[in-house]
């Protein structure tokens, strides 16, 4: 399945409109780096969040990078960050790190999503 470019919202309303309210989306980076941690991330966007701007990482200058963070923490509902590092990268593997990582910030979350 291919990603599209710019992200949309089109699967967190359709799940909204199933009952779910408390959809968190995640997401990981350093899967493709040689060394170093993997890390995932959880967030539960507030109702009415506009995605202008926000688009793949790599995509985006780092100080647009910044700002786009300040601006999107402070529109969450909330938000939880999991880190694993290399040492555990090399016992398990990559994918099965990457799956620690998700759920480590999926149990830093405050508020326990009604779906993932």
């Amino acid at each position: 399945m291919k990603r599209a470019a710019r992200p949309t919202l089109e699967r967190e309303r359709a799940l909204e409109r199933e009952g779910y309210h408390l959809v968190a989306g995640m997401d990981e980076a350093g899967r493709g780096a040689l060394a170093g941690p993997v890390v995932a991330a959880a967030v539960v966007l507030a109702p009415g969040f506009d995605l202008a701007g926000v688009r793949d990482s790599k995509l985006i200058p780092e100080p647009e990078r910044e700002d786009l963070f300040e601006s999107i923490i402070r529109r969450t509902v909330t938000w939880g960050v999991g880190i694993v590092n290399n040492d555990v990268i090399d016992s398990i593997n990559i994918l099965q790190a990457t799956f620690v990582a998700m759920r480590k910030a999926c149990a830093a979350l405050p508020t326990t999503p009604d779906f993932v």
